[in-house]
């Protein structure tokens, strides 16, 4: 099993804490994002891949309505009661994802499920890397709960109420990819996403390849304004667009490069930047999936650059720490393709690369951070794995 060592002490702890074995488990990964920054929300494009490390979530149902909640990798418990589960405002604020995923798992109705659980989760995927631990916790915990409580729903349904948690009960305004990342993964491949239908599919990367993660030390943390500040001003674009576009616009996926530089004087600079950044993004998908039919993964790799170049110029949602990486990887041949993965404003770069010469990319990068900040960043090949399964 991927991760045994995890799932043998997330299950010593449950039978340590409640004195027999949980009822159901479930994994579920992390993700990278490998092209597609920013689009989820814009009802855009995105390649992304479950990585080889994720979250174990056991779970036993309540004898009475009482919830216990324990966090191995926070050394913490948590207790509430199902009539009284709500946004933990302080202190213990990790437990808002599995809470807020029971919440709507129930569709709000949580007097439906008559006993509380008791629950014990741990992983391995580092946190605030930018890797969507928070997405594979609400997977995991999705998965679990729904068989405890005899609960049948599709995975696109389950992904939908991990992002449904992650805005009502974390407090971030994220688009589907993460969870829907984590739950469609497949061993060796990519996801392709569409997030206007909502359609996943798998497409093979091939043996000769893999991917690098190097997380920065810069603090990762999207719980701010500038997530909202930037998701805003695509909805302002979008608006705009459609009022001067003779077709129906509702995103940014429907305005073209073109298109953007015809109208682009319209929007406040700002605006504009934002907006440039998703629509190419959305170009540079498909046009990587052409490149993947071809097995052209070298001039797929120059997109990943021209990707972070548009996070670093016109989103504004890289950082020093991350551009430092990206451009001591394009001075290796063996790299293919270097950007920051995720949100952005710190977290880490995935890197597409010749897993052979693996050693001396990571050598190479962290003589090259060091020498500017001083310390090393943590990096790790990624091998693109299975989705959230019931264990």
């Amino acid at each position: 099993m991927l991760n045994q060592e995890v799932y043998d002490k997330v299950q010593a702890e449950f039978k340590a804490k409640f004195g027999a074995a949980g009822e159901a488990t479930a994994y579920a990964p992390g993700r990278i994002e490998v092209l597609g920054n920013h689009t989820d929300y814009n009802e855009g494009y995105v390649f992304s891949a479950a990585i080889d490390k994720g979250t174990f979530f056991t779970a036993s149902k309540a004898q009475d309505d009482k919830i216990t909640l324990v966090a191995i990798d926070m050394g913490e418990t948590y207790e509430t009661t199902l009539a009284e589960v709500a946004k933990v405002e302080s202190g213990a604020t990790w437990a808002n994802d599995p809470l807020g995923t029971c919440n709507w798992l129930f569709d709000g109705r949580r007097a439906v499920a008559k006993t509380g659980f008791k629950a014990v989760f741990g992983g391995n995927i580092p946190l605030g890397a930018g890797l969507s631990s928070s997405a594979a916790l609400e997977m995991a915990a999705a998965l679990a709960l729904a068989k405890i409580y005899g609960i049948e729903k599709d995975r696109t349904t389950l992904a939908k109420i991990g992002q449904k948690a992650e805005h009502t009960f974390a407090g971030c305004p994220c688009g589907l990819l993460d969870q829907a990342s984590s739950m469609y993964g497949k061993a060796g491949s990519l996801v392709k996403s569409d997030f206007r239908t909502n359609e996943f599919e798998t497409v093979s990367m091939g043996p000769s390849v893999a991917f690098m993660m190097v997380k920065s030390n810069a603090k990762h943390a999207l719980v701010d304004g500038a997530y909202a500040s930037r998701r805003q001003a695509c909805e302002d674009a979008a608006k705009y667009f459609a009022s001067v576009l003779k077709k129906p616009v509702t995103h940014l996926r429907d305005v073209t490069m073109s298109e953007w530089v015809l109208y682009r004087g319209g929007l406040s600079e700002t605006t504009a930047k934002r907006a440039a950044h998703p629509i190419g993004e959305d170009e540079r998908v498909l046009l990587g999936a052409e490149l993947l039919a071809k097995g052209d993964l070298k001039t797929f790799g120059a997109l990943m650059y021209e990707s972070h170049e548009s996070s670093r110029n016109w989103f504004e949602n890289s950082c020093p720490e991350l551009d430092t990486i990206v451009d001591a990887a394009a001075a290796l041949p063996e790299v293919y393709g270097a950007r920051l993965s995720g949100g952005g404003f710190g977290g880490s770069c995935c890197l597409l690369v010749d897993p052979s010469a693996a050693d001396k990319i990571a050598a190479h990068i962290a003589k090259e951070y060091k020498a500017v900040y001083g310390d090393e960043p943590a990096c790790s090949v990624i091998k693109p794995s299975d989705g959230a399964h019931l264990v």
